[in-house]
């Protein structure tokens, strides 16, 4: 055998072997029985555990799981009314609310594809999203409603189904008329007695979310997720962190956007799972986050980086409670370990970060909630989930331990595919020789010899200087250590000698100076001369999704 064939099997048994099952811990399988039950069913369990249970919590109003299973039954009876059935697709363009949730899990009884949409797209962003998805109905707030009216007559949209904020708050203030919709309430109080169609949901088949990717990309395309896909990665999260949680008696603080699949999956449908009382948030807004954690005491806060570094940029942050937060989470975006360090010495608590995709439900890893950490690390794969690292060039090779390489991933949270894009399909899923089907991430990564994950940036953000690579995370990491800074995003500019150079963004924080000579000495002490940015531009703020996530997209097509 040659020395080339012998190194790759070498390889192969390295990622088959499955390193990072070894640093599990105790109360974490490798394998587990994933059910194969709709959605629906999820609500319908804990409904009958705990039906007295708060289920919800939202400006002073609360639903438990037996009055939001109610609603969900009689939301699905009426659409059922209206011709909505198995099969259809219809979006769902809400903030964080109840009624978010109850119509989640009506459309799941249904046999429907929920479509998230981002309530903040423009006419023209939710009409690419309708046309593409064929959506029949869409359920919006009523001053949103304008947005769809506008694009309606150039898409399969026949209701538009509108709601407010206030009528499932405190001052439950009844939605108001906007001609060519139907109010909500209307569709509720029409129905006495619920009266659901029979269907037979196939769950490995069915696509019961429509998830809508490309934000950063500028092209959208719908990831398809099964009941399996991501009843799958509830079982599989809840596995992983199932300690810091107890059935029927905790919170989950949701700012994180239910239209964002972390929210979605991880947030709300995880949250009914475990029978918890969720605290949802429209709009983040920091001092609205501290007055909720300190009114609410939350189990359980996922959030994204761009807030826990304003919280620790919030001059009284200590005062509202947050040491009595068991877990807070990190995902949708890099986590600088800077951020890390500081926010576990201000709470006192610990700050797991973890790693997904829409293509996959979202989570495929997750540093261990209780055993060993490691520092720029997005920790070790969930149950079941297999991993390896491939060659950048053909996507074929894979790379020994500790190389970088394209992220591959397989499990049962994997999607089936894009919405009408058999090619983009082909390039995303790859079956092997083993006949395993492997979700290419377009992340270059690196796994060490305990199986912990590394993610070094995406491959198209990577920025290629007179030859050489350089990963905008590793710079921005670099800038996040000055004191000076609060935010920092880098990108590559055209350069007509070195093909491309570094160019940074940078946000400060409140009342503090540094000039631009001084962060690029500072840089010039941590990286090599070709990763030293060679501009630095201070800004009041960054680019960002409706998630949090820095548009390095839209930062380039800046210059």
């Amino acid at each position: 055998m040659s020395r080339a064939k012998s190194s790759m099997a070498a390889t192969e048994s390295v990622y088959a072997s499955r390193p990072w099952l070894d640093h599990y811990n105790y109360f974490t399988p490798p394998h587990m029985n994933y059910p194969r039950r709709p959605l629906h069913e999820i609500l319908r369990i804990t409904a009958a555990e705990v039906p007295d249970r708060p289920a919800t919590a939202f400006y002073g109003q609360h639903l438990t799981f037996a009055q939001l299973r109610d609603q969900a039954d009689r939301f699905a009876t009426a659409l059922s009314r209206l011709g909505i059935a198995q099969g259809d697709r219809v979006g769902i363009m809400l903030p964080n609310c109840p009624q978010y949730v109850i119509a989640a899990f009506a459309l799941f009884r249904l046999g429907v594809t929920v479509v998230n949409v981002n309530p903040i797209y423009t006419p023209r962003e939710v009409l690419v999203v309708a046309k593409d998805s064929g959506m029949r109905a869409l359920l919006t707030i009523d001053v949103l409603a304008p947005k769809v009216l506008a694009v309606r007559d150039e898409t399969a949209i026949e209701r538009i189904v509108i709601t407010s904020l206030a009528e499932y708050s405190a001052a439950a203030t009844p939605t108001s008329i906007v001609e060519g919709t139907i109010r909500m309430s209307d569709l509720l109080a029409s129905v006495s007695e619920p009266d659901l169609p029979r269907i037979e949901i196939d769950t490995d088949q069915d696509v019961a979310v429509l998830q809508y990717t490309g934000g950063t990309t500028g092209v959208p395309k719908g990831a398809m997720l099964t009941h399996r896909n991501i009843f799958s990665n509830v079982v599989q999260t809840d596995a992983w962190a199932h300690q810091f949680t107890e059935r029927g008696k905790d919170c989950y603080l949701l700012v994180i956007p239910l239209f964002h699949i972390y929210g979605f999956t991880v947030g709300m449908i995880e949250g009914v799972w475990r029978g918890v009382q969720q605290v949802l948030i429209p709009r983040y807004d920091v001092e609205v986050v501290l007055t909720a954690i300190r009114d609410y005491c939350p189990t359980y806060f996922p959030a994204v980086p761009t807030i826990y570094i304003s919280l620790l940029n919030h001059p009284k942050a200590k005062e509202y409670g947050l040491d009595r937060v068991r877990a807070f989470n990190s995902g949708s975006a890099p986590l600088p370990v800077e951020v890390i360090d500081q926010f576990e010495r201000m709470t006192g608590g610990t700050l797991n970060e973890g790693y997904g995709l829409s293509e996959a439900s979202p989570v495929t890893h997750s540093t261990p909630s209780f055993g060993r950490r490691k520092p720029g690390s997005i920790g070790l794969p969930l149950p079941d989930t297999d991993i390896k690292i491939v060659d950048i060039e053909t996507g074929v090779t894979e790379v020994p331990i500790g190389q970088e390489g394209e992220l591959c991933i397989a499990g049962p949270q994997v999607m089936k595919g894009y919405w009408n894009r058999p090619d983009e399909t082909a390039i995303a899923l790859r079956t092997d020789a083993a006949g395993k089907c492997w979700l290419y991430t377009g992340d270059i990564a690196r796994m060490d010899e305990d199986g912990y994950t590394y993610i070094v940036q995406r491959k198209k953000d990577m920025i290629i200087v007179s030859g050489f690579n350089v990963y905008p995370s590793e710079v921005e990491s670099v800038l996040f250590t000055h004191p000076a800074v609060m935010e920092a995003a880098v990108i590559g500019k055209p350069d007509s000698y070195r093909g491309e150079c570094v160019k940074a963004f940078v946000v400060l924080k409140e009342g503090a100076q540094v000039s631009v000579e001084q962060l690029i000495a500072h840089c010039e002490t941590s990286l090599a001369e070709f990763k030293v940015p060679r501009e630095i531009v201070f800004r009041e703020s960054l680019p960002k999704t409706a998630v949090g996530k820095v548009l390095h997209r839209v930062l380039r097509e800046s210059e």
